[in-house]
């Protein structure tokens, strides 16, 4: 329904369909989520996990138990982990409904135009939305980040609870990861509304190029043909 293809160093697209129209993020929203934690909290600090009962993909995090950010962040991005999402909003000073705030504040900030946050999640609602050109932006600001970026490219990871007797396995479920040459990240997204969203980072022939698939059939399908097509119609030419 929505796609973009960006070339990160010059700023040209290289393929674009309704790429303002407004779309459910579904998980890609755990993008913005990773920043505001990583914004307002050290990667050491403790969090409790302060709700059970969380719908959707879950790291299976257990009321009352407590984490490090950094694990949380690994959970939250690798295996989409919908229960690490509410850790952070729930142990925001201010509340969870704060934390979706600052959300939105940073979304205004990078003129992210078409997007617009309710929850931490990526779950749907009426007014969580965006585009896949908001999307772009969002995730070039995210990709300078050193730790989002190590996250995201991370396969597969076991996390454990502050005393170390909790283990939690974390399988990233970008299936491109390790299998596409030059797929570094980002983010998955699926909701019954939402359909297939994907946002991936590519490098490769000394390019960066980001892409978005909003609402697609087959996201993973259809992003390595984008990334093949891509590589394979452009040619870049480096001025001197």
């Amino acid at each position: 329904q929505g796609a973009l293809a960006v070339d990160l160093d010059t700023g040209v697209s290289l393929y674009q369909k309704d790429a303002d129209k407004k779309l459910f993020p579904a998980s890609t929203t755990k993008i913005m989520t990773a920043l505001i934690a990583l914004e307002n909290y050290s990667l050491d600090e403790a969090l409790e996990v302060k709700r059970s009962g969380v719908e959707g993909q879950k790291m299976r995090l257990i009321l009352g138990e407590r984490m490090k950010v950094e694990n949380l962040l690994n959970g939250l991005l690798i295996f989409s982990a919908n229960d690490a999402a509410e850790v952070f909003a729930d142990n925001f000073p201010e509340g969870r409904e704060s934390y979706v705030d600052q959300m939105n504040k940073l979304a205004r900030k990078l003129n992210l135009a078409d997007t617009r946050f309710e929850n931490p999640t990526g779950l749907d609602g009426n007014s969580q939305v965006t585009s896949a050109r908001d999307m772009i932006r969002l995730t070039s600001y995210a990709m300078k980040n050193p730790i989002f970026r190590r996250i995201v490219s991370t396969k597969e990871l076991t996390v454990y609870n502050i005393e170390g007797t909790i283990p939690h396995k974390l399988k990233n479920l970008n299936e491109l990861l390790g299998e596409v040459e030059g797929v570094v990240g980002v983010k998955t997204g699926w909701t019954e509304n939402a359909r297939e969203n994907l946002v991936t980072y590519v490098e490769r022939d000394d390019r960066r190029i980001a892409m978005v698939l909003l609402g697609s059939q087959d996201r993973f399908g259809e992003t390595k043909e984008l990334i093949e097509w891509i590589f394979s119609e452009y040619d870049w030419v480096y001025s001197p």
